[in-house]
Order: structure tokens, then sequence, then C-alpha cells
């Protein structure tokens, strides 16, 4: 049998869609590239372009350098910030975050004191925007914690543990600074995929390198165990063997 997760029955060759889960793309996009927009990419595209709306020129740092994180960099990136601060626990992430826009890295491990603080000291102040795409709530707090005071705006992308509660001085919110949230970055997928899709036909948007791994059907343990490690972004599997 085949299991509905999340309702989805993704491996079925065949499956019966209601009319308000299909959005019409473009016949010409190449559906083994723009498959990955259909979730993460867009989520952290979105948070960035939508919601945090980071000013030209601006400074926003990234919680968690996965795949969504990576598109929240590249959001910015679209967007005009010109600094942007990868924000993760795994070294390995930074040298690939460069082709995402990201121009700074830093390491929470790497550091004695609060990463809100070793933000606020890089930045004069606070960054102008930060997303979260960890679900770590420590993380979130960090990325509410590191914006600055009078303009900063917080996103929080990632889904924490059903357990979790946010902790913040209410000083933070009082000196005017934004907490926002977000799911599946504010688009809505009808209407706004079609657009994520032209933003890729017109080059603006770079989907080839988040596609790392590319496997056959038969394969697909190896697709698991890439995800498992964390080896890679996104991993295509093609239904044909």
């Amino acid at each position: 049998g085949i299991r509905h997760e999340v309702g989805t029955s993704t491996f079925s060759e065949y499956t019966v869609m209601h009319v308000g889960c299909v959005a019409k793309i473009n016949p010409e996009a190449p559906l083994d590239k723009v498959c990955v927009l259909s979730c993460g990419i867009s989520t952290g595209l979105g948070a960035s372009i939508n919601v945090a709306k980071p000013p030209k020129g601006s400074t926003v740092a990234i919680f968690g350098l996965g795949a969504v994180g990576l598109a929240a960099a590249e959001g910015a990136r679209i967007a005009g910030a010109s600094r942007i601060i990868g924000v993760d626990l795994n070294a390995n992430r930074f040298e690939e975050a460069k082709k995402f826009g990201c121009t700074e890295f830093v390491n929470p491990t790497d550091h004695n004191k609060p990463v809100q603080e070793v933000l606020a000291e890089m930045t004069n102040g606070g960054v102008d925007r930060s997303v979260e795409c960890t679900g770590n709530i420590n993380a979130m707090i960090q990325a509410f914690e590191c914006v600055h005071d009078g303009w900063g705006v917080a996103v929080l992308v990632g889904v924490p543990h059903k357990d979790a509660e946010f902790k913040t001085h209410p000083m933070n919110l009082l000196n005017e600074r934004t907490l926002k949230g977000t799911f599946f970055g504010n688009y809505k997928p009808r209407t706004d995929l079609p657009n994520v899709v032209e933003l890729y036909m017109k080059k603006e948007l770079e989907v080839e390198k988040f596609i790392t791994h590319s496997v056959s059907f038969a394969e697909i343990n190896k697709a698991f165990d890439l995800m498992a490690k964390g080896e890679g972004i996104r991993c295509i599997i093609r239904m044909e063997n």
C-alpha cells in the first residue's frame, strides 16, 4: 500500500488531485528543475522577498543554511541586500552558501558570547533583517534579538518543537523591533507559484544550484541517506529507472 504522507502520496505513479492544489505554470519550464520550487525553496525565498523585505543595501542574517536558509539568502540577494551573514553550526556549509549570496559567516560555537551579541558587534548595533530557518527555539530567540532597535525585522520560518516557548524581554518589542512568522513564504501557491517559475525562466532565480544530487526511483534509499547525513541540498528522484 502507498502511505499518504501529508496527504500527497508522493511515490505513486498516478494520483487524483483536487483542483485547488494544482498550479498552472509555464509549459516551457523544465519539470526536473522547477519541481523543487513547490516546497522549501519557495518558502525561504518568499520569507526574504515577501516578509522580511530587506531594503537595497541592507544587512541580513540567515540562521540555518539548509535548503530553506540558502533560499532565504538567495531572496536577500535578489532583493539587493549588501551584507548577508550566514549563521550555522556546520562550517562545511559556508563555502557552498557563497553561491547563494552569503558574504560572511558566523559559527556560534566559535564564540564564548551569545551569537546575537556577536552579530550586533559586526553590524554596529544589529542587522536590519533576520530570517530563522532552523526550527530551533534558541535560534529563533537569537534571530529576534540580533535585529536593530527601531527598524529591525525578524522572520521565523523554521517549525519549532511542539513544547517550545519563545521567551524574550518585552523591551525588545518596545524598542520597535518587529517579529513576524511565515508559512510557505507568504506565497499563495495557485496564483504565486507561476510567478516564481517565471523568476527562474528569466534567470533571476537560479534553481540549478539547489539541485546537488539526482537518483532513480530504485535508488530512493540513497536519497534518504543523503538527507539524513545533511549532504547536498536537494536530491531529485527520477520516476523512470
